[in-house]
């Protein structure tokens, strides 16, 4: 190194020293420094090493549920483009759903393991429970499920690929039916984003006149399958706060800003009902009335309401009567 930047640089540390110097004498107190780090250091052993821990065990036991399906996602990968990261992805919900929630289905041999059919569920805050049962089907029965969703998951940055992978469209009733005729699965959520985000602890369904699945099911002649997740509006909740203006907002722009907490290790457990198959005098609205009626007995006769968080992360502890299967 030359004399001249020998000599810049041994002031520009000079100088650093100085600046240090002079903060610490001046506004840095080593003493209070100290009761803070005497204050919290048990706070950092009580909660933050813990939490850390359980962060380990929980991936630790996701890895171990996925390396344990590890076939299955060897066979997805020969078959087309994107079916290995579907099976993938699958694995990996359907795990993180068993460790976290407890996840179980009854009656999931409701769903065909071919031909057509419509899948109609309640939509909690986060349907998570419907991604469980998602990826359950296309694991185990080895089909795609379609789904319908709202125009605005298109919109947000990264998920088209996701949308389009998982089979997630916006829906007409002239897709419905072409799809019905191809036999595939159809899933829709006909209370959508009001019903997710304005429903409430008493698990009331909020579907409007929207009874385009039974316009397919009745034009298809397809059954139409009822389902409901007990506690899923425990896990997730939309803030009560304001709901009134947050529905003003959503119904003149269409924007789901309403915010939502949770993800609390409640017990989830998806009741499947049986198929309800339109005959040839009933209407469109006879059958969207008949499925409405079949999900909310679901709730009735499976869900404690009003909901409640408490009890529902007590129920993975232990089966009350109304969660059973009967």
């Amino acid at each position: 190194m030359s004399p001249e930047w020998t000599l810049i640089f041994n002031n520009t540390v000079n100088g650093i020293e100085v600046v240090y110097d002079y903060i610490y004498d001046h506004y840095i107190d080593i003493y209070y420094i100290e009761w803070l780090a005497w204050v919290f250091y048990p706070l950092v052993i009580t909660f933050i090493l813990p939490v850390a821990i359980v962060v380990l065990l929980y991936a630790s036991a996701l890895f171990l549920q996925l390396y344990k399906l590890r076939h299955l996602i060897r066979q997805a990968y020969g078959q087309d483009f994107w079916a290995g990261a579907r099976q993938f992805l699958s694995i990996m919900w359907i795990a993180q759903g068993r460790i976290w929630f407890g996840h179980e289905i009854i009656g999931f041999d409701n769903i065909p393991n071919e031909g057509p059919a419509i899948i109609i569920y309640y939509h909690g805050a986060v349907p998570v429970d419907f991604y469980y049962v998602l990826a359950r089907v296309i694991v185990d029965k080895r089909r795609p499920v379609y789904a319908i969703g709202d125009r605005f998951l298109y919109k947000i940055p990264g998920f088209k690929t996701l949308m389009e992978v998982f089979n997630v469209l916006p829906g007409t009733v002239s897709r419905g039916v072409e799809l019905m005729q191809q036999g595939q699965l159809l899933a829709i959520a006909p209370g959508g984003v009001r019903e997710a985000y304005f429903s409430d602890e008493y698990y009331r369904l909020i579907w409007g006149k929207r009874i385009g699945f039974a316009r397919i099911a009745v034009e298809a002649k397809v059954p139409v399958i009822p389902m409901f997740t007990q506690n899923c509006r425990e896990g997730f909740r939309a803030l009560s706060i304001g709901r009134s203006w947050f529905l003003k907002v959503y119904e003149k722009t269409r924007l789901p800003i309403v915010p939502i907490y949770g993800m609390f290790p409640v017990k989830l457990r998806t009741f499947i009902g049986n198929p309800i198959f339109p005959d040839e005098s009933i209407s469109a609205q006879q059958l969207a009335n008949k499925v409405k009626y079949a999900i909310e007995e679901l709730i009735k006769k499976h869900q404690v309401t009003p909901g409640n968080i408490i009890r529902a992360l007590a129920e993975r502890f232990y089966t009350p009567d109304h969660c059973r299967a009967s």
